[in-house]
């Protein structure tokens, strides 16, 4: 099928057709945390199973998405929306503390929304992987958003003279792979390991790339991410 079909429009049940497809769209997502971020997984789900799962229709299915790729894709991004606003939400209760404080609570507050529901783990560092292309540039892009949320702290970090003035993309970037592969190991039980453990060592390990800043070798370089262009991941 190469597109959604029509949907409804106008008033049924004292709900407009844009909320009975909110509402439709919620219960697709809903019921793919639960398959594609449990049994059976993305690879081995149909839309038949998905849409039962749901307690709708394969017709409402195709009123909403076309493919099951498009559903993942949409509940990834679901996922890592929720991350980022737990995030934000630990920053902001460290406002105004230091970073060793502030970079601890947004970690700690990511830390526990991805790994608080095993399905949204699963979703972000396993069923996302090796889809299609187009999976892959969302995964990279998203990642790239996360480089940025960190350069950003960096550079407030400089401009408290709590960090040296350098380019931390990369610092960034190896950070995120650091902790992509920790907390997939800690979730599959190869880390013998506490959640606060696996926390306070990725902490210690942001830590001890934003150099502080009597470490400066190169005052010259401009902070944050703004000292080299934004070329985008790599693949």
């Amino acid at each position: 099928m190469t597109g959604r079909l029509r949907q409804p429009t106008g008033r049924y049940g004292g709900r407009s057709a844009e909320e009975r497809q909110a509402e439709r769209r919620r219960r697709f997502l809903d019921a793919a945390l639960r398959l594609f971020g449990g049994t059976p997984g993305f690879r081995n789900t149909t839309v038949a199973a998905l849409s039962e799962a749901a307690g709708l229709s394969t017709r409402q299915f195709y009123e909403e998405f076309r493919t099951l790729e498009d559903v993942l894709a949409a509940l990834h991004l679901q996922v890592n929306d929720w991350a980022e606003e737990a995030a934000l939400t630990g920053l902001a209760g460290a406002a105004g503390r230091s970073l060793e404080e502030r970079a601890t609570a947004a970690f700690r507050a990511y830390a526990a929304d991805v790994t608080g529901d095993p399905r949204r783990l699963r979703i972000t560092f396993i069923e996302i992987v090796g889809v299609s292309e187009r999976l892959e540039r969302q995964r990279l892009a998203r990642r790239a958003r996360w480089i940025d949320f960190i350069c950003a702290e960096a550079a407030d970090a400089v401009a408290r003279g709590e960090a040296a003035p350098r380019d931390y993309r990369l610092a960034a970037a190896a950070f995120i792979g650091s902790v992509n592969g920790l907390l997939h190991d800690w979730s599959s039980g190869w880390v013998d390991a506490t959640l606060d453990e696996v926390v306070d060592e990725l902490v210690r390990l942001l830590l001890g790339a934003i150099r502080p800043a009597d470490a400066a070798t190169d005052a010259g370089t401009d902070a944050g991410c703004d000292a080299a262009p934004d070329r985008g991941p790599r693949t």
